[in-house]
C-alpha cells in the first residue's frame, strides 16, 4: 500500500495485543505443562501413569475447539488461558481415574480366587463400574462451577464466557474418553499379571 507523505499504518486492537502477549503465552503454557508433568510424576512415581493421565490433553483440545466452533468464538487471549487451565483440569480428572483404576487391579486379583469361572475382563469391569462415581463427581463439580459462566452478564462477561468455553468442551470430551479408553489401557498393561480364568 502506497501512502502519501506524512501518513502511517498501525495495526491495533486484537492483532497488537496478540503480538505483545504471544511469547508470554508460549512460555506460560510450556511452564504449566512441565509443572503438571513433574507433579504427576512426584505423585505417581511412574512415567507410564503420567503418560496415561496426559493422554487426555489431545482429546480435550479436540472437545475445546469443537465447542468454540459451536459457540462461534475466535481464538483470543481468554480462550488460550482457558486452554492452559484445561490442561490442569485434565490432570485433576485423570489422576482421579488413575487412583480409582489402580485399586481396581488389586481388587481384581482378590476376586480371581473366588471367581475362577469368570474371565479377566468380566472381573476387571465389575470392579471398574464401581469406580465411575468418584470420576463423575469430580467432573460434575467442575461443570457446576463453569457452566453458569456461559450465561454471565455485565462487565467482563464476554471474557469469562471465552475463558470457560474451552474448559467445558474439553472436559466433556476428556471425561468420555477417560471412561472408555483408560480401562482399556490399564487392561492391556496389567492383563499379563492376572490369571486367565
Amino acid at each position: 500500500m502506497k501512502l502519501p507523505p506524512g501518513y502511517t499504518v498501525v495495526f491495533s486492537g486484537q492483532f497488537e495485543f496478540w503480538e505483545k502477549t504471544l511469547s508470554r503465552l508460549y512460555a506460560a503454557g510450556s511452564i504449566a505443562l512441565i509443572v503438571i508433568v513433574l507433579l504427576l510424576y512426584a505423585g505417581t512415581q511412574s512415567w507410564f501413569r503420567v503418560a496415561v493421565v496426559m493422554l487426555a490433553v489431545p482429546f480435550s483440545l479436540i472437545g475445546a475447539f469443537w465447542f468454540l466452533w459451536i459457540l462461534g468464538y475466535n481464538l483470543s487471549l481468554a480462550v488460550v488461558i482457558g486452554i492452559i487451565a484445561l490442561a490442569g483440569l485434565d490432570a485433576e480428572t485423570g489422576i482421579v481415574m488413575l487412583l480409582t483404576s489402580t485399586p481396581a487391579t488389586s481388587d481384581s486379583r482378590r476376586m480371581a480366587a473366588s471367581s475362577r469361572g469368570r474371565t479377566y475382563s468380566t472381573r476387571f469391569m465389575t470392579v471398574r463400574v464401581k469406580r465411575i462415581r468418584p470420576k463423575m463427581m469430580t467432573v460434575a463439580a467442575a461443570f457446576i462451577g463453569l457452566v453458569p459462566l456461559l450465561w454471565a452478564q455485565g462487565t467482563g462477561a464476554d471474557v469469562m464466557r471465552r475463558l470457560a468455553a474451552p474448559m467445558i468442551g474439553g472436559l466433556l470430551i476428556s471425561f468420555i474418553m477417560e471412561l472408555i479408553v483408560y480401562p482399556v489401557i490399564f487392561r492391556l498393561a496389567v492383563a499379563r499379571h492376572f490369571p486367565k480364568g
